[in-house]
């Protein structure tokens, strides 16, 4: 496969503003973020971005970035513009959407993350992690996945809610918003528009389920730490610093 490894980028973060530039160890976030992605050696790495500013600072850093329009409500129509912007000809196959907040990224997860895509019948890949902590199975910010297992590391999604969710005995698992798309679904995806479901639960990727898509999850070990906030962002500066 052909892989196409992207990382949306905005400055008008409701939460954090102006976050892609944030200084973490003497560098911008989203320049930890394109370097984790590039030392998983999957593929090509771009920011998207609408910025000047943030794609100056990537290229000063010595990677890409490509310049999309300010408008897109999601991450996923900012990297389907990128992706026609890149590769006109069609010769990507694969599109992996790493999100620019994220600069603790185990550049490993990239290559977890591509796994399910080995199987033929699925259109979009993504990862899980069970949930341990008590206080995250009733967190709405933990979005959980609700998956039939294909394997002791494959769960094929259901349902994806802020619910807690399956009932009864068993694990919950933790969705990592990290997808890989085959170029195809990525295309299908956007197209969609958003639907019900999506706009009830505010997630995203339940537009595919809902159109019929399928979405495999490959269970991780770790969960990546996203930068939301003043204080996620003091978490990472001290973990970077090290």
């Amino acid at each position: 496969m052909s892989t196409l490894i992207l990382i949306p980028a905005r400055m008008a973060s409701t939460r954090l503003p102006g976050k892609p530039l944030a200084d973490i160890a003497g560098e911008p976030m989203i320049v930890h973020v394109a370097r984790r992605a590039a030392d998983s050696a999957m593929g090509r790495v771009v920011v998207a971005t609408d910025t000047v500013r943030v794609a100056e600072a990537v290229r000063a850093h010595g990677f890409e970035a490509v310049m999309t329009r300010a408008d897109h409500e999601s991450g996923s129509d900012r990297i389907f513009e990128a992706l026609e912007a890149l590769d006109p000809d069609g010769k990507v196959t694969t599109v992996v959407n790493v999100q620019g907040d994220l600069p603790t990224l185990d550049p490993q997860l990239i290559g977890a993350a591509l796994l399910p895509l080995e199987d033929p019948q699925v259109d979009i890949a993504t990862l899980g992690v069970e949930i341990v902590r008590e206080e995250e199975k009733n967190n709405p910010s933990v979005v959980k996945i609700v998956g039939s297992p294909r394997s002791g590391t494959r769960l094929k999604a259901l349902y994806f809610t802020r619910a807690t969710a399956p009932w009864g005995e068993g694990p919950l698992y933790h969705h990592i918003g990290l997808y890989a798309y085959r170029r195809q679904a990525l295309q299908r995806f956007v197209a969609l528009g958003p639907s019900p479901l999506e706009r009830r639960e505010r997630l995203e990727q339940l537009r595919a389920l809902e159109a019929g898509m399928r979405i495999d999850a490959e269970v991780v070990q770790s969960v990546p730490l996203g930068v939301d906030t003043p204080e996620d962002l003091e978490r990472a500066r001290q973990m970077l610093s090290r």
